[in-house]
């Protein structure tokens, strides 16, 4: 199982929100490379970027910080977060991401992003499939599309993706585990899915639940930043 650390971006910082809320953001670090470089350190080989400025804004913000960690970096980075344009995601995979993730473009402007898997290929091109009350969010998440996430997901299946990354909305930031009961469910009408758990995990048992569960790779934030996971034990997880 991928285990990939989180850094979320607001103006060049590394911070965290509580269920996708921007008035809940709290500042960790100054220096995302700094972060990048010690969970590279530790062993860990994947990384999730996010652009939270560039997801409030509809375009990339936050790419020098991209190509900054890619560059002193040898970390697999996903990026997303505002990628709305050929031009993005142009930005994106030159600043050296290795695979993007389209969120609210995927509702908002879905034949854009079937170029993208198209031109790109399905394994740099992971579907955002963010939940609240098992529907799909956008928009920062303060938006409810009023799609249903199973149907979603086997839709884009179809369409070729591998790749879905998952938020329960209701789960991120809270370190209260994550929902066990939404993969299982995706997993169950999706047994070839590369999925990636996203939100609310506390603890080294969470993710080894996650492992036994069959999920591609699971997204840490908040419990790495306020001490609950050792990015030591992360590292040993990775190899």
């Amino acid at each position: 199982m991928r285990i990939i650390p989180a850094i979320d971006i607001i103006g060049g910082n590394c911070v965290r929100l509580s269920q996708g809320k921007y008035d809940s953001v709290k500042q960790y670090h100054n220096n995302p490379v700094d972060v990048a470089k010690n969970f590279e350190d530790a062993g860990i080989k994947y990384l999730h970027l996010v652009d939270l400025d560039g997801a409030k804004s509809k375009k990339i913000m936050n790419h020098k910080v991209l190509e900054n960690i890619c560059l002193q970096t040898s970390l697999h980075v996903d990026f997303g977060g505002g990628l709305q344009s050929d031009e993005d995601i142009r930005i994106a995979f030159d600043c050296g991401a290795k695979q993007i993730t389209g969120g609210s473009i995927v509702v908002k402007k879905p034949e854009i992003f079937e170029e993208w898997l198209l031109k790109y290929g399905n394994t740099k091109i992971i579907l955002g499939a963010d939940a609240k009350n098992e529907n799909i969010a956008v928009s920062g998440w303060e938006e409810d599309s009023k799609l249903d996430i199973y149907s979603y997901i086997q839709k884009y299946q179809k369409k070729g993706i591998q790749y879905v990354i998952s938020t329960d909305v209701s789960k991120d930031g809270m370190l209260s585990g994550p929902s066990f009961e939404l993969y299982n469910k995706i997993l169950n009408q999706n047994n070839s899915l590369f999925l990636i758990a996203s939100g609310g995990i506390h603890s080294l048992e969470d993710l080894f639940k996650l492992k036994e569960a069959k999920l591609e790779g699971a997204i840490i934030g908040k419990a790495i930043y306020e001490g609950y996971i050792k990015i030591e034990d992360l590292g040993k997880m990775s190899n």
